[in-house]
């Protein structure tokens, strides 16, 4: 994103944005001293964040210090969230100019917040994404239907006091270890993926039986967590372990009878892009 679009205005005062892990991410000083008009937003903005630390915020940990031109023109830290978090925030000031700046916010800094009123919004854009990047509609079917079962297992950890990020990870990599007999990172080796992108996902690489066997895996542990009545981190790593080894046993049968490789070199992406090439070739030659 260029220099012109990190810098936005609302009635009259800007606004830095930082475009950082595939969204905008918005100086929370900023737009303290735009909605409170405070002469010393730093000092209005560390008294809300000690109240909101104790209120026991959910989304304390998703802000993040970001390096952003200051007056002086040098780059320094200051406190980021993104648009989700960001509408948060603001809801805890007392200020007429609360509901207008959501709506602002909504327009400047992409659709998450509409996707949280409409959830369906959100698949619609990934299946916009998916189609852009070539995938065919078969495949985003299956995409998407995966999205759905890992929005609902996520969902699950979370009544059950498990932990975003490191522990979701890591149960993650359980079901997929008992799922396809490899770690994450071993798989995205086979598929050819390079590390230093660590952004990458792994399930956009993935082929038809890969993506199957993946949902399979998710949502028996889903199951199993439910059955388990599992609570907590140590009980969710086991009912994900029991999820994916049910999942695994079904594909070793499936490699067994058909004689078959579930796990993959194969990225599905390039193998469309082969086919059309072919049949763009064919069609040339005849």
């Amino acid at each position: 994103m260029n220099s012109e679009n990190a810098l936005i205005v609302f009635e009259g005062k800007n606004i830095r944005r930082l475009w950082h892990k595939d969204e905008w991410y918005f100086s929370i000083i900023d737009i303290v001293a735009v909605l409170t008009d405070s002469s010393i937003p730093k000092r209005y903005w560390s008294d809300l964040k000690a109240k909101l630390l104790e209120e026991g915020f959910e989304s304390y940990d998703k802000i993040v210090q970001l390096k952003m031109p200051a007056e002086d023109g040098k780059f320094r830290e200051t406190d980021s969230a993104n648009t989700e978090t960001m509408f948060r925030i603001v809801q805890s000031i007392p200020s007429p100019k609360v509901e207008p700046f959501k709506r602002w916010l909504a327009q400047v800094g992409y659709e998450r917040i509409q996707e949280i009123e409409n959830p369906e919004l959100a698949q619609d854009r990934a299946k916009g994404y998916y189609e852009l990047k070539g995938y065919p509609k078969s495949w985003i079917d299956k995409r998407l239907r995966g999205i759905a079962i890992r929005q609902e297992l996520t969902d699950e950890w979370k009544k059950r006091g498990i932990e975003e990020q490191r522990e979701y990870a890591i149960l993650t990599n359980e079901i997929s270890q008992a799922t396809f007999g490899v770690p994450i990172k071993i798989h995205k080796e086979i598929k050819g993926l390079e590390p230093k992108f660590k952004n990458q996902n792994l399930r956009d690489h993935m082929t038809d039986l890969e993506l199957i066997f993946s949902m399979l895996g998710e949502r028996l542990t889903t199951e199993a967590t439910r059955k388990k009545d599992a609570d907590g981190f140590a009980e969710g790593l086991e009912a994900a372990n029991e999820g994916g080894t049910v999942a695994g046993r079904a594909r070793r049968d499936a490699e067994r009878t058909f004689g078959i490789k579930v796990v993959s070199p194969e990225n599905y992406l390039d193998l469309t892009k082969k086919k059309r090439i072919g049949k763009e070739t064919n069609n040339k030659n005849s």
